[in-house]
C-alpha cells in the first residue's frame, strides 16, 4: 500500500499569534475568538448531555409489578 505524506502547517499557531497580538493593543477580537472556541468546545457535550437525559427519562422503570406467588416452595 502506498501512503503519500506531506507537510501541513496548521492555523492554530497563526491564530494564537494573531489573538495575543490583538489582545496586547488594546483590541478585544481575542476575547471574541476565545469564546468562540468555548462556544464550539460546550456544543458538542450538551448534545451528548441532552440525548442522555431523553434516554434516562424514557429507559428508566417505573413501578415495576413483580407477580409473585406467596406459596412456600418445597426443594425436596
Amino acid at each position: 500500500m502506498l501512503t503519500i505524506h506531506n507537510d501541513v502547517s496548521a492555523q492554530c499557531a497563526m491564530c494564537t499569534l494573531n489573538a495575543e497580538n490583538s489582545v496586547k493593543n488594546g483590541n478585544t477580537q481575542g476575547k471574541g475568538l476565545n469564546d468562540g472556541i468555548l462556544y464550539l468546545l460546550a456544543a458538542p457535550y450538551l448534545a451528548v448531555a441532552g440525548i442522555g437525559l431523553l434516554w434516562y427519562k424514557k429507559y428508566r422503570k417505573k413501578n415495576v409489578n413483580l407477580n409473585v406467588r406467596n406459596e412456600r416452595i418445597n426443594l425436596n
